[in-house]
């Protein structure tokens, strides 16, 4: 088994995208490529974020619903959520805004409203875009 080199490196970030859209910038770093795993629905997070919690315990960071499903779907799957994941949940429209899901002070999910720009700077901070791309579309 070997060391980790990095206090984070073993996060994963879970992204659900539909192939048939525009596809986002993301970064594409080794370290960051390592950390980041793709699937195509949101039903195929649940499953994925259920065998990382449960089955092989892996460290899910965040999930990031890039511009598929509906509203209800996103309702969903934060009513699954096991109570074990305390990662945060983004949900990105088609108009780029969306809405985060977090874990408040006192344990509690909160629920924020981001605009566009919001969106891009959050994906950015968290290192998971092209940082030329994710200022680019909300200029």
């Amino acid at each position: 088994m070997r060391a980790s080199t990095h206090p984070f490196e073993d996060r994963i970030t879970l992204v659900a995208r539909e192939s048939a859209k525009e596809r986002r910038e993301w970064n594409r770093d080794a370290y960051v490529r390592a950390r980041m795993a793709f699937v195509d629905s949101i039903r195929m997070l649940k499953t994925a974020v259920d065998a990382a919690i449960s089955g092989i315990a892996l460290d899910v960071e965040r999930l990031v619903i890039d511009r598929t499903g509906t509203g209800d779907d996103f309702l969903d799957l934060m009513s699954a959520l096991p109570g074990e994941f305390t990662g945060d949940v983004l949900m990105i429209r088609d108009d780029g805004g969306g809405y985060l899901s977090a874990t408040g002070r006192g344990g509690d999910r909160v629920l924020y409203a981001l605009s566009a720009r919001d969106t891009h700077f959050y994906l950015e901070t968290h290192d998971l875009v092209q940082e030329h791309a994710a200022f680019a579309r909300s200029a």
